[in-house]
């Protein structure tokens, strides 16, 4: 963090805070950002510019996608049929498209925790350069608020953006991206409030696994089996509990089935009595199957499933969720940076 100025002396960070070095300057004053903001920024700017270049070109992507669906929605509509030739057709014009959309927005949170998050105090800690930070006039409070404050205000900005616009792109044509499956085939996780909530989480856990670890490298591999993990308990255990179930009943012998909306999510099936008591779906499917149903009274077979106009709901809980626990680790994360040695 030491920077040189061209008479060869030696500016620490203090002194680049305080005008002393390349911050203090008429330039660097003159500018957005000075003092210990500048050196935040320019210790990370490599990550930080990469960041800002590809939210812009995303975004720049997702506008101009917007213009061909909307186009093939305004020719061919948006209702999709029963027998499918919609649906097949929009997969064929943009479902390679919509795919890779939707692996990039889930990979965004990932990137971010890993590449930004895991070395923004690991790299200070190898290099031995928060010692020198923590021994100036600079206090441990407003290194720690500068140094957690600048990366996370630019990875907020860049999921928002990008979130936003891909929400803008999706929303039309939900009823035909992922074939309409928008809890477990990546609309959930790529759309509205939930990527900018993922990013913090993500982002707050590489930094404290840094602090703890004090190597980059692990650190990032740390960070990376740990979003993996968070991963697949986000999709098992918490994201089909953000939103309460609807049913539909209809007669044991139907051959019609349950009729939900196209956009709903099917999540289970069961069978029921006539007061509406469940049984598992395999329940009396035996050889003396009737007699069985007959004797537990068995006459209705239930379907349970999310509508879309949950999906919101569900998103906004789901946000607050990882919110909250972002706002834990952070906390713990400046604790630690200011009661015990770094």
């Amino acid at each position: 963090m030491n920077t040189t100025d061209t008479s060869g002396r030696t500016a620490g960070p203090t002194a680049a805070a305080e005008g002393d070095g390349p911050a203090g300057t008429d330039g660097g004053r003159r500018g957005l950002l000075h003092g210990l903001p500048w050196l935040v920024w320019r210790r990370h700017r490599t990550v930080l510019h990469t960041a800002l270049l590809l939210t812009v070109v995303g975004c720049a992507a997702f506008a101009y996608q917007r213009i061909g669906v909307q186009d093939f929605l305004h020719t061919h509509g948006t209702s999709p049929g029963l027998d499918g030739r919609l649906v097949n057709a929009f997969q064929n014009h943009y479902g390679s498209v919509f795919n890779g959309d939707l692996e990039f927005m889930q990979y965004v949170p990932v990137l971010i925790g890993v590449f930004l998050g895991a070395p923004l105090i690991a790299g200070e800690q190898e290099h031995g350069t928060v010692k020198l930070v923590t021994t100036q006039s600079v206090s441990r409070g407003r290194w720690i608020a500068a140094t957690l404050g600048l990366p996370l205000a630019v990875a907020v900005l860049c999921t928002t953006l990008l979130s936003a616009v891909f929400t803008w792109l999706w929303t039309p044509a939900h009823q035909l991206v992922a074939t309409g499956d928008w809890l477990a085939g990546g609309p959930f996780d790529s759309t509205g409030p939930v990527p900018v909530a993922m990013t913090l989480f993500l982002t707050a856990c590489g930094i404290a696994l840094g602090m703890l670890i004090k190597r980059v490298v692990p650190a990032m591999a740390a960070t990376a089996v740990l979003a993996v993990v968070s991963g697949v308990l986000w999709a098992e255990r918490v994201r089909p509990r953000l939103g309460t179930l609807r049913s539909v009943s209809y007669p044991y012998d139907s051959d019609s089935g349950p009729r939900l909306p196209f956009d709903a999510v099917r999540m289970d099936d069961w069978v029921s009595t006539a007061d509406g008591k469940l049984y598992g779906f395999g329940t009396c499917v035996h050889s003396d199957a009737e007699a069985c149903r007959a004797k537990l009274g068995i006459v209705n077979r239930v379907t349970q499933y999310f509508d879309y106009g949950q999906l919101a709901g569900m998103q906004w809980r789901g946000a607050a969720l990882l919110l909250a626990l972002a706002a834990a680790v952070l906390a713990f994360v400046v604790w630690r940076a200011r009661r015990r040695p770094l």
